[in-house]
């Protein structure tokens, strides 16, 4: 038999079965009751527990704690299971050069005709050196499946026309948002990318001539696109005729961007390169859902790594149920900070809502004993005005003590500054209580720092403390 395409080992009315979109969706799996979602959950755990075993890097992890097959029972046995995070991704990549032993590729056979085909991505490399990605055909289409369900339950419907700026390249973002909309919605998808890919002014020429509707990306960039528009004597809303904003909004404020587009609703979402879409708010704005047919998700201690309770600020653990071919995540630990809502919503649904993304446990820094989040800085600055929102904290340390100094573009008159940053580090001494220096800094001088244009996520954070051996 010849290799198996990758249409020929998935059946897409099969897996849309199994993860509904639109109506379904909607009339089916928001109504389950938590013993019909955790029975669903377990079946699934169960499924990757026995795939787990068959891969080196989870047999290797668990052993080294002491587990052995027949230990863990089904879910509710999971916080047994140690959480591994890209650390031990990259580790297992140095010993095991050039994609590590962590994805199971090598499970199927010797000729390789019985390993269905792989897909093969990075992470961006934010916090570090980029991450190989790679995914089997079944669960790369769920990923796709759960980012459109996502879309469409935030406002996205046929005829719609999309501009992602999410990126291409190595990295997956892009290419997500490319298959979701294109296998299962009936949206027009133009796929501008990051503004190294597509610059800037040629964006929003073209959101013009195609007349788009909805945006698709990371708030930070997607803002300045904003401004570029009215730079270019466009009026986002009405020479671009944004309805809905689909964005990781990441801190930013929302309200802000909304008003930067015209008035455009805005949605969050949040995801990880390994797993997909995990969450998703709808248009009534109040957390976002789990979608607990496919991850079960956990929050964490960031220090001790054990489950944290509701409403506490953790790390996001995340199993994804649904990948048990290439690349399994079982209590993956993605740094990112959250905590799972214990408001009731405004919605009757069972699925549980994560409160959003809230920085990253591993960016943290600790001056005089208060923890500080980039994220939190860049917060506070886009709501205090007299800056562009674009912003980058460097930490050093001088005669044995740590200081962040924190640099901001402000279109202000340079007369301005001195007093604008005193203002500045009033306001982030205030909110955040410890004391910063603050510089200000004309439009556009961070670009080489935060490679807004270049990269999905800009970078904020840069050590520069000597290292401890």
């Amino acid at each position: 038999m010849a290799h198996p395409t990758y249409f020929d080992v998935i059946d897409h009315h099969a897996l849309l079965r199994a993860f509904p979109i639109g109506t379904a969706f909607l009339e089916g799996r928001t109504r389950l009751s938590r013993d019909e979602l955790h029975t669903m959950q377990d079946a699934q755990f169960r499924t990757c527990m026995k795939r787990g075993w068959e891969i080196p890097f989870y047999r290797r992890l668990w052993s080294a704690r002491g587990i052995e097959p027949g230990d863990i029972n089904g879910i509710a046995d999971i916080s047994k299971l140690p959480t591994y995070d890209k650390t031990d991704i990259m580790r297992s990549v140095e010993a095991y050069p050039p994609f590590g032993d962590f994805h199971g590729m090598e499970s199927f056979s010797d000729t390789l005709e019985s390993r269905p085909p792989v897909i093969l991505h990075t992470t961006s490399g934010t916090t570090g050196t980029p991450q190989p990605l790679l995914f089997g055909p079944k669960s790369r289409e769920v990923q796709n499946i759960l980012m459109a369900r996502a879309f469409m339950l935030q406002g996205l419907g046929p005829g719609d026309m999309v501009h992602s700026v999410l990126g291409f390249g190595t990295v997956n973002g892009g290419h997500y948002v490319r298959e979701a909309i294109n296998h299962y919605t009936n949206a027009l998808l133009l796929t501008a990318g990051t503004g190294s890919e597509t610059p800037s002014r040629k964006q929003v020429h073209l959101m013009n001539v195609y007349g788009t509707t909805v945006l698709v990306g990371f708030a930070d960039y997607l803002s300045k696109l904003a401004d570029v528009a009215r730079n270019e004597g466009l009026e986002p809303g009405t020479d671009i005729p944004i309805k809905l904003i689909c964005a990781a909004i990441g801190g930013a404020p929302r309200d802000v961007l909304s008003e930067a587009w015209g008035g455009a609703e805005v949605c969050d979402f949040y995801g990880v390169g390994d797993t997909g879409f995990i969450a998703a708010e709808g248009p009534e704005q109040d957390g976002l859902h789990i979608w607990e047919d496919a991850h079960f998700v956990e929050i964490i201690d960031p220090d001790d790594l054990t489950p944290a309770d509701n409403g506490q600020v953790g790390n996001i653990c995340v199993t994804a149920l649904f990948k048990d071919d290439i690349f399994p995540n079982i209590r993956f630990n993605t740094n990112d900070l959250s905590a799972i809502e214990t408001r009731a919503g405004p919605l009757d649904w069972n699925l549980r809502r994560l409160r959003g993304f809230l920085g990253r446990s591993d960016d943290m820094v600790k001056l005089r004993g208060i923890n500080v989040y980039p994220t939190a800085v860049g917060e506070i600055l886009k709501l205090a005005g007299d800056n562009t929102g674009e912003f980058f904290c460097r930490v050093q340390q001088t005669d044995g003590r740590d200081n962040m100094i924190v640099a901001v573009e402000s279109a202000a008159a340079p007369s301005d500054w001195s007093g604008l940053a005193e203002q500045f580090r009033s306001l982030l001494r205030q909110k955040i209580g410890v004391d910063f220096s603050v510089e200000l800094v004309a439009p556009g001088d961070l670009e080489p720092l935060t490679k807004i244009n270049s990269r999905q996520k800009p970078v904020r954070l840069a050590d520069d403390r000597p290292k401890v051996p």
